[in-house]
């Protein structure tokens, strides 16, 4: 004669036995999780012609906690002085950022400032030394559980950082 179990005691029994394990290696949920810090590093033009302009912009995030940092995609804005550069930025590359460490990366962008040339001239001959920027976006973190991590950085490019020709 077989002696079965409720099905809902071996649940309950597997279920406590999962929650014990996982209270006991909490080590991750001890860690106070602090943002990634994104700056905005060097704006290369690589290509550019009257209607179209290839850019590649080098930005760097920097992880402050002591667990890697897996990203798995970037959203963002970028602006310089006044001029909104790039509104609705998107890249998908994929990388880990170790512990208290940084990370350089490059993204491509095209862009069309023909609009907005008038302004972009005028701020080049304004701002002889540098040129305030704001970069503003999401992070995409993890891949089953991520998270959308915000970031704001501002900061300034100097004649040296931006729009250095690549020929």
């Amino acid at each position: 004669m077989y002696l079965r179990a409720p099905t809902s005691r071996t649940f309950g029994l597997w279920l406590m036995t999962f929650l014990a394990g996982t209270a006991a290696s909490t080590s991750w949920a001890d860690e106070v999780f602090q943002p990634p810090v994104v700056e905005l590093t060097q704006v290369d033009l690589s290509k550019a012609d009257l209607l179209k302009q290839d850019l590649v912009l080098h930005f760097r995030i920097s992880n402050p906690n002591e667990s890697e940092l897996s990203v798995y995609g970037l959203a963002y804005k970028v602006r310089l002085g006044d001029i909104e550069l790039v509104s609705d930025g998107e890249s998908r590359q994929s990388f880990t950022v170790s512990a208290r460490s940084h990370q350089e990366f490059e993204v491509p962008v095209t862009t069309n400032l023909w609009r907005r040339l008038k302004p972009l001239v005028k701020l080049l001959k304004k701002s002889k030394d540098s040129i305030p920027y704001r970069v503003s976006g999401e992070i995409k973190t993890g891949r089953l559980f991520g998270r959308k991590v915000p970031f704001f950085h501002s900061g300034e490019l100097t004649n040296g950082e931006m729009l250095a020709s690549n020929p």
